[in-house]
C-alpha cells in the first residue's frame, strides 16, 4: 500500500500512509486508537476505498472496489466488532454469501457447509457443534466462529484486527499458534492488537502509525513493549500497581444471593469497599457479565438484594439502578452500550436526559457543555460533539460509553472489559480514571479478561467459577497463580497450596 489517503467529513484519517506485507509474514500493525490502523485495513479488505495512494499485489497495481473484491485476491478481513448472524448457525454464518448449491433449483448444500465447518472448528479448537446458533455462544465463542469463516477463504493474507480481544488465555494461546501456522504455510498476516505481548510473541515486523501517518517500524530484533510504545505515543506508560491512600468504608456496597439465568443453581454474595477497586476475574463462561447484568436489573432471575451504605435498594429495572448510582459499562460496547447512529453529545446524555429538560424541551446548550467536558476529560479523538458514534475509532466510542456514566457522579460503577480493544496510551487514561473515581468515594467493580489488567489495577480480586465466587484474594495474595487455580474452582487453600512450594 503506498501513499494511501482517506478523509471523512472533519477528519483527515490517513496521510500518505504506506504498508508492505511479504508472502508469509507476519506484520503487526500499532497505534493508539484513532491512529488509522482500522481504516487503513478497511481499505485493503474493501470496506472503502482510498481518495489518495494505490495498492498493489504481487507488484500489479489492482483496484478494490469492494469486499468481493478483496476476497477474489485472496484477502480476509476479522473485524474487531463482530459481523455474525445471530439467528444462523455457526456453518451458516461461515459459508455466508458463498454457499455451496445443489440441484435445479439451486439449494443451500447445507450438508457439504456443515462438513466443511467441522474441520476448521476442530482446528482452532472450539468445541461446538457447526449446527449451533450464534445466540447460543458466547461473545469469544462468536469472535473465533469469525476466524474459522477467515479460514474456510484459504486466504492470502488475512487481517486479524484485535482478534484475542473476547479469548480466554488457552483460546489465545492456540490463535497465536495458528498464526504461526498460517506464516509457515506463505499466509501473511496483518495482526492488529493492543496486546504488546502478542505482538512479541507473532510478529516478524512491528509498523506503528500515530495520527494517520506512519511513525515508524520496528524489525524482529528491535521489537520490545518499550520501543513499540515510544513510536505509538512518544511517551513512558506506567503500569504496575499503586494504592490509594483515600479513607475507605468497608462494606459500602453488598449484595446477597444474586443470581443469573446462566447459572441458576448458584447464586453470589460479596462486600465491596468504598474507594476500592475490586477485580472480578475467571475463565469466560464463569458467569462474571451475567451477575453483573443482574445486579442493575437486566436479568429477570436475578434477584440480588443490595445494599449502598447500609440502606436496602430495590432494583428490578436498570432505570432503577441508575436512579441508585449504580452503573453498568457493558463488554459489547455497540451492542449494549451506545447507539452508534446517534451523536456524541446524544449517547453522553442519553440516561440522564431529563436533567436536561426545561418544559419538557431539551436544552441543546447544556447538553454540548457536559459533551464537551467529557471529551476534553477523556480525550476523546472527535471533530466534536455533534459527530456520529459510528465514525468514531473502537476505542474512543469505549471513551463515550464510560462518558455518560462519568457525567452523572456514580456511587458504583461497574466496568466489564472496560478497556476491550484499547491502545495503551488510552488505557493508562482509563486506569488513571478509575482510580479517581474511587478515590473520589466510588465503588468500582472490574470485569477483565485480561491477567495483567486484573494484577495491575485492582485493590482486590473475586475470582468465579461457574456461576459462584470461588475465592476473594487480598491484594498481597493477588498472583496470576492463585487467580487461575481460584478459576478452574479451587479453594484459597488449595491454591496457595498448590504454589507454596
Amino acid at each position: 500500500m503506498r501513499g494511501i489517503g482517506k478523509r471523512f467529513p472533519g477528519v483527515v484519517a490517513l496521510d500518505g500512509v504506506n504498508l508492505e506485507v511479504g508472502k508469509g509474514e507476519v506484520v503487526a500493525l500499532c497505534g493508539e486508537n484513532g491512529a488509522g490502523k482500522s481504516t487503513l485495513m478497511k481499505i485493503l479488505g474493501g470496506v472503502y476505498q482510498p481518495d489518495d495512494g494505490e495498492i498493489l499485489v504481487d507488484g500489479q497495481a489492482v483496484k478494490i472496489n469492494n469486499v468481493v473484491d478483496a476476497m477474489k485476491l485472496g484477502i480476509a478481513f476479522i473485524h474487531q466488532e463482530l459481523n455474525v448472524l445471530d439467528n444462523l448457525d455457526v456453518a451458516a454464518n461461515v459459508f455466508l454469501g458463498r454457499e455451496p448449491v445443489i440441484g435445479p433449483f439451486k439449494l443451500i448444500n447445507r450438508k457439504k457447509i456443515h462438513a466443511d465447518t467441522e474441520p476448521l472448528l476442530k482446528r482452532l479448537g472450539l468445541d461446538v457443534s457447526s449446527r449451533t446458533r450464534l445466540d447460543q455462544l458466547s461473545l469469544a465463542q462468536q469472535q473465533m466462529v469469525e476466524i474459522a469463516k477467515a479460514l474456510s477463504l484459504n486466504a492470502r493474507i488475512i487481517i486479524m484486527d484485535e482478534p484475542t480481544s473476547s479469548l480466554t488465555l488457552s483460546e489465545t494461546d492456540r490463535l497465536l499458534k495458528l498464526v504461526g501456522e498460517l506464516s509457515e504455510q506463505g499466509v501473511s498476516v496483518v495482526y492488529i492488537s493492543h496486546r504488546l505481548a502478542e505482538v512479541d510473541h507473532c510478529a516478524d515486523r512491528v509498523v506503528v502509525l500515530r495520527d494517520g501517518k506512519n511513525a515508524g517500524g520496528l524489525n524482529r530484533s528491535e521489537i520490545s513493549h518499550d520501543r513499540i510504545v515510544s513510536l505509538m505515543v512518544g511517551r513512558e506508560i506506567k503500569s504496575a500497581y499503586t494504592g490509594s491512600s483515600a479513607t475507605k468504608t468497608p462494606a459500602y456496597f453488598k449484595v446477597r444471593n444474586c443470581k443469573s439465568s446462566r447459572y441458576p443453581g448458584n447464586s453470589v454474595s460479596f462486600d465491596a469497599t468504598r474507594g476500592e477497586i475490586l477485580g472480578f476475574a475467571g475463565l469466560v463462561g464463569a458467569g462474571r457479565s451475567e451477575i453483573a447484568k443482574a445486579i442493575v436489573g437486566l436479568d429477570a432471575d436475578g434477584g440480588a438484594e443490595v445494599a449502598i451504605a447500609g440502606h436496602t435498594v430495590k432494583i428490578n429495572s436498570s432505570r432503577e439502578a441508575i436512579d441508585h448510582g449504580i452503573y453498568l459499562v457493558p463488554e459489547d460496547r455497540r451492542g449494549e452500550g451506545l447507539v452508534t447512529s446517534m451523536t456524541v453529545r446524544e449517547n453522553i446524555t442519553l440516561p440522564s436526559l431529563k436533567s436536561f429538560a426545561s418544559l419538557f424541551m431539551i436544552s441543546r446548550d447544556r447538553e454540548r457543555k457536559v459533551a464537551n467536558e467529557q471529551i476534553i476529560s477523556l480525550q476523546v479523538k472527535t471533530p466534536g460533539c455533534e459527530t456520529r458514534v459510528l465514525n468514531l475509532s473502537g476505542g474512543n466510542q469505549q471513551k463515550v460509553v464510560l462518558g455518560k456514566w462519568l457525567s452523572m457522579s456514580p456511587k458504583v460503577m461497574i466496568l466489564d472489559e472496560p478497556t476491550r480493544g484499547i491502545d495503551v496510551g488510552a488505557k493508562a487514561e482509563i486506569y488513571r480514571l478509575m482510580r479517581e473515581l474511587a478515590d473520589n468515594g466510588a465503588v468500582i467493580l472490574m470485569i477483565s479478561s485480561d491477567m495483567e489488567e486484573v494484577l495491575n489495577v485492582s485493590d482486590r480480586v473475586a475470582v468465579m467459577h461457574e456461576g459462584q465466587i470461588t475465592g476473594v484474594l487480598e491484594r498481597a495474595d493477588c498472583k496470576e497463580e492463585n487467580i487461575m487455580q481460584l478459576a478452574v474452582g479451587k479453594t484459597i487453600a488449595a491454591a496457595k497450596a498448590a504454589f507454596s512450594n
